[in-house]
């Protein structure tokens, strides 16, 4: 059993509600977002709730900006003074973000042992590697073991998001005119998932109603994760906690066993996907 204090990291997008946070003693590393020339720190000086409150009442969207490498060194010398003899950090999908490399850069300067992890997935993905990771850790694992588990999650996670409108991923730059003046003609609400083995957003198909998209996404993730193994799965929305929480009941009556919690998709994601997205990220042991 490892007895060397190590610290686990994890940022922003990492979608874990507080309690779990609180209870494995998970530090959360935040994303910068740049409104109107106000430099915000994610969920630390912009809330989620402010956050989607403010993209449907102005008529502009924040810039986003990873952490830096200076952010990633200080932190890693505060642990080093805290006690920390190690660190582990896992990361959303270096393909989202230069978090990854700014990690790396600090870790190479680091005082203490830094091991640096690229999920290949944001929200609800990342959060079930992280979790793994600090649950490894209550059982005495090494920083080695952690990422083992975290590896062994991401294997098997999925995660599948249904789309309200295409109108934040045209604004975000992620789709062009064309597609979202069709979509938006067509009234489609397009179903996207994030590839665990390459970290990379792919379509995953359209449909023509919420109800049906927000159906074809259970039908799609449970697809996904289909087996006899303990299920874990989160219920993420974007201000669309009502249709969460139904979606988590179902689930748990469906599935007596499983680990299922309901959770507000932060800023950085959100940019992207727009207010009243869901999505269902989870795997099964």
């Amino acid at each position: 059993m490892n007895t060397t204090p190590i610290a686990l990291i994890t940022d922003s997008t990492c979608d874990i509600p507080p309690a779990y946070l609180e209870q494995y003693g998970i530090i959360v590393q935040p994303h910068v977002l740049i409104w109107n020339g106000v430099e915000y720190r994610d969920r630390v000086t912009l809330s989620s709730e402010e956050f989607y409150r403010r993209i449907q009442s102005e008529g502009t969207l924040p810039t986003t900006a990873q952490a830096s490498v200076h952010d990633f060194l200080s932190l890693f010398h505060s642990l080093q003074e805290q006690g920390y003899r190690e660190v582990v950090v896992i990361l959303l999908s270096g393909h989202f973000s230069g978090a990854m490399l700014s990690a790396q850069q600090a870790a190479q300067q680091s005082p203490i042992p830094v091991h640096v992890y690229d999920s290949r997935a944001v929200t609800a993905g990342l959060a079930w590697q992280v979790l793994a990771a600090a649950r490894a850790r209550e059982r005495g694992a090494s920083a080695q073991e952690m990422l083992a588990a975290a590896d062994e999650v991401r294997r098997k996670v999925r995660l599948v998001i249904a789309l309200d409108t295409l109108e934040y991923l045209h604004r975000g730059g992620r789709i062009g005119k064309a597609a979202w003046l069709a979509g938006s003609i067509l009234q489609i609400k397009p179903l996207i998932r994030v590839n665990h083995e390459t970290g990379i957003v792919e379509a995953y198909g359209v449909e023509r109603t919420r109800q049906r998209v927000i159906e074809a996404m259970i039908k799609r993730f449970f697809k996904e994760v289909a087996g006899e193994g303990r299920l874990h799965v989160a219920v993420m929305h974007g201000m669309a906690e009502e249709e969460a929480q139904a979606i988590a009941a179902r689930i748990r009556q469906e599935h007596p066993n499983a680990e299922v919690y309901v959770h507000l998709t932060g800023p950085i994601l959100g940019l992207n996907t727009g207010p009243r997205a869901l999505a269902l990220g989870g795997y099964r042991e």
